[in-house]
């Protein structure tokens, strides 16, 4: 099983700059990919109800999420991350489309788990 630094690379974004992927989400109980964008509608409707949660109980949990962008444009990404409590791939990783394809993400916003040992 690859580790999450293999996965999504060795860095990610925080509300303070770039964190190691590994320290980031290591001893995590789940990690979740957020694939979402500023663009669309729905995201802008439950990317607030995430973050409440995330804030008011799942963060205390155990759980983190990695913001996937699909934001057009890196402006549009920077306004939307800022608004999120969480981590996020940097804009224009090379990894972000790989795992749009993996994932088989056809439309936004999806939310996808990893939870329990496979975590590392």
């Amino acid at each position: 099983m690859a580790t999450f630094a293999e996965l999504l690379g060795p860095t990610l974004k925080s509300s303070g700059g770039d964190v190691n992927t590994t320290e980031a989400l290591s001893g995590k109980t789940a990690v979740a990919l957020y694939f979402s964008a500023h663009w669309c509608p729905p995201c802008r409707g439950f990317t607030p109800q995430l973050a409440g949660w995330y804030t008011s109980d799942l963060k205390a949990k155990g759980l983190e999420v990695v913001f996937v962008t699909g934001d057009r444009d890196e402006a549009a990404f920077n306004e939307y991350f800022g608004e999120q409590p969480w981590l996020a791939l940097p804009y224009g990783s090379d990894v972000i489309d790989g795992l749009t394809r993996s994932s088989k993400c056809r439309g936004f916003p999806v939310l996808l788990f990893w939870m329990g040992r496979g975590i590392s």
